[in-house]
């Protein structure tokens, strides 16, 4: 299936991720390596739990067949997507986050670009973006790459943006409302992806709100992850938009009532798919 093979450690990439945070893609976009968080990643993201409940909403938007998960991240997804039937294979930029997708999935994962994918033309069924886009940057590049190794009739199906929370007006939420103009700057919006789309000859084939997942989390363990930068949109931040955005929201969040005990929430992302 590979049309090239890509050992472990190698990228395709000229810089790997372990090295910078960001690379630089096209558009004016960079793509960031998850390196620095992969062991913990799925501890703070719901886990092989809400990999099976994100996969079992994915598979009825596949076609038959097999499927490339890009940006497979700690593969719970793909090995949840693999108990429904499937054949996986995926790929990642970080080092990192395939350690543990090999863990999980065995051979069949890489580490490569999203924009210059180890496989041949109209070689898979279906191409997979499980919030990665984000992360990835490139979105055109992706979508152009994933339509290119898609066969005639298969489907590219993207789980993306920001999710839709409820409640949305919860304290913690409020506490960190001047975070949403670092938060929401992020390249994988519904427009961009259909734009992409049909630059790629794709066409719509559906969107939904799925995988609607509950959570648990009190002020200080919120301001925890943000004190640590545990969501890339934190990682490049500089210090003095820091001092004067991300501060004061971290002592907000540690200054609300009861701060140890947990709020109860749910995200659900939107999934929207395109017939090659």
């Amino acid at each position: 299936m590979w049309s090239e093979v890509v050992e472990e450690g190698e990228s395709r990439h000229p810089c790997n991720g372990s090295e910078r945070d960001t690379v630089s893609g096209m558009h004016g976009r960079s793509s960031r390596s998850f390196d620095r968080i992969a062991d913990r990643y799925d501890d703070r993201r719901g886990g092989a739990e809400r990999g099976v409940v994100l996969a079992a909403d994915i598979e009825p938007w596949l076609s038959p067949g097999s499927v490339l998960e890009v940006g497979v991240g700690t593969g719970v997804v793909s090995v949840a997507l693999r108990a429904l039937g499937r054949t996986v294979f995926g790929v990642d930029l970080s080092g990192g986050m395939l350690r543990h997708a090999r863990q999980r999935l065995g051979p069949s994962v890489a580490q490569a670009d999203a924009t210059a994918l180890p496989f041949a033309d109209a070689s898979v069924d279906n191409a997979v973006f499980v919030t990665a886009l984000h992360a990835i940057g490139d979105v055109y590049g992706a979508i152009e790459e994933a339509a290119r190794v898609v066969r005639p009739g298969g489907r590219v199906v993207a789980v993306h943006g920001i999710p839709r929370r409820t409640p949305d007006d919860d304290d913690m939420n409020a506490a960190v409302a001047p975070l949403a103009p670092l938060r929401d700057d992020r390249p994988d919006t519904a427009p961009t992806l259909d734009a992409a789309a049909a630059a790629a000859d794709l066409r719509p084939a559906g969107v939904a709100w799925v995988a609607s997942t509950g959570f648990a989390e009190s002020p200080n363990e919120f301001a925890t992850t943000i004190e640590e930068r545990q969501w890339s949109y934190l990682w490049n931040v500089d210090d003095a938009t820091w001092r004067r955005v991300v501060l004061p929201a971290v002592e907000r969040l540690r200054a609300l009532p009861d701060p140890d005990r947990p709020r109860t929430y749910r995200l659900s992302p939107r999934l929207v798919a395109y017939q090659a």
